[in-house]
């Protein structure tokens, strides 16, 4: 059995556009969750209690990796606290604090510049340009989102107001794009031995905001909805979506992978209709049709 379990991670692990899916659905319900559970449980403590959960639940795995690399990993300190803050405390803050703003319309929409902060933050950083055909698949995969998004009707774009809201959401996906062009300059270590480090490394950023924020007054609600999205956050969109993204990258590389984040607002249009009953639409069709096609176009060698 154990034997068996082995050889599926072993290949699951070698699977990028899988993982990177994984990555992209799981994430989309964390959008889902945390445009739900705004002004329940405040944005800081969620970002820090999530990344506080996600080191403790992966460390018993990654200490016997953590003893062999946190040398190497300490050598390399300040890529460690680039990454530790860009990818982990000031994305998902933003992210979260911007929920509570902005319209779940607008949110999506901004979701769908994923790719080109990443593609603009490898060009300025390390001179990687977008080859055409990673172009071509990302024009044609957000063209697919916009469809999902504003319903078939592509006029609706001139009649989005952009708020604060927007504008924290811009920052965390500028933030994440940063993370996503740093992460092949990552230290050759184990994967486990890197997202500890990095969450840890989040979870200490926020710490001093949470505390601030709890002094403040603005605390969660102690409540079963409170606990089951703290467990949700901690497991899915932080422990396992890190991890298949962190390898998706690895094996494929920031460019190709970026894509990958059009299926964000295609996941969380299923989930509309799955768990609340929307009915499904021709533009929903042809939105996914375009994603997938883009993503498929973008990846390629």
């Amino acid at each position: 059995m154990i034997s068996l379990f082995r050889t599926a991670f072993g290949w699951l692990a070698n699977q990028p556009y899988l993982l990177l899916s994984l990555t992209s659905l799981f994430w989309a319900g964390n959008i889902v969750l945390a445009r739900a559970v705004a002004g329940h449980v405040p944005p800081v403590t969620l970002s820090c209690v999530r990344w506080v959960g996600a080191m403790l639940l992966l460390l018993p795995f990654a200490w016997p990796h953590l003893r062999r690399d946190w040398r190497r990993l300490r050598a390399h300190w300040g890529l460690m606290f680039v990454l530790s803050a860009t990818g982990f405390a000031i994305n998902n803050a933003l992210a979260y604090w911007g929920l509570q703003f902005t319209q779940a319309l607008n949110a999506l929409l901004m979701q769908s510049s994923g790719p080109l902060f990443v593609a603009l933050w490898s060009l300025l950083l390390f001179g990687v340009r977008l080859t055409w055909m990673q172009t071509i698949g990302i024009a044609l995969s957000l063209i697919g989102v916009l469809t999902i998004i504003l319903r078939g009707n592509l006029l609706a774009l001139a009649g989005i107001d952009l708020n604060r809201g927007d504008l924290m959401v811009a920052g965390a996906l500028c933030a994440f794009g940063l993370y996503s062009a740093m992460m092949p300059k990552r230290p050759v270590t184990h994967p486990l031995s890197l997202l500890v480090v990095t969450t840890g490394g989040g979870a200490l950023l926020l710490l001093p905001f949470a505390v601030a924020e709890f002094a403040a007054g603005v605390r969660p609600s102690a409540d079963w909805i409170t606990a089951s999205s703290l467990a949700y956050v901690v497991i899915f969109p932080s422990a396992l979506a890190y991890l298949c993204f962190n390898r998706g990258v690895a094996l494929i590389g920031p460019n190709r992978s970026a894509p990958f984040l059009h299926l964000m607002p295609v996941f969380g249009s299923v989930m509309a209709i799955v768990l609340l009953g929307e009915k499904p639409e021709l533009f929903h069709l042809a939105g996914y049709a375009m994603v997938v096609a883009g993503v498929f176009i973008a990846a390629r060698r």
